[in-house]
């Protein structure tokens, strides 16, 4: 019934940014909050960003000050704005979503982000 759909993935080089985006769709819900979780091989996925549909945000503390999550209620879109991206950045980016009338969490396919020179 719903589907996440994310865009912006790349190959950036260190200190470069990226701008991700991931759109909820498929049928009507209000959403509870949606946020970014990265995995990288050989480590666990791990909670970079989230945001409440109240507007509250977490991070991660290894991106505070470098990532901002956003979201746009009306179009059931986050977006993950990086910046002054690392190496250790480097890792496929899942989006994750959860709303009031169905059971969840749902998450994204992911999109790989690279940081390489």
């Amino acid at each position: 019934q719903v589907r996440l759909v994310e865009s912006g993935g790349g190959l950036v080089q260190p200190g470069g940014s990226l701008r991700l985006s991931c759109t909820a769709s498929g049928s009507i819900f209000s959403l509870l909050g949606m946020g970014w979780h990265r995995q990288a091989p050989g480590k666990q996925r791990e909670l970079v960003a989230h945001i409440a549909s109240g507007g509250t945000t977490n991070y991660a503390d290894s991106v505070k000050g470098r990532f901002t999550i956003s979201m746009d209620n009306a179009k059931n879109t986050v977006y993950l704005q990086m910046g002054s991206l690392k190496p250790e950045d480097t890792a496929v980016y899942y989006c994750k979503a959860g709303f009031r009338e169905i059971a969840g969490p749902y998450w994204g396919q992911g999109t790989q982000v690279t940081v390489s020179s």
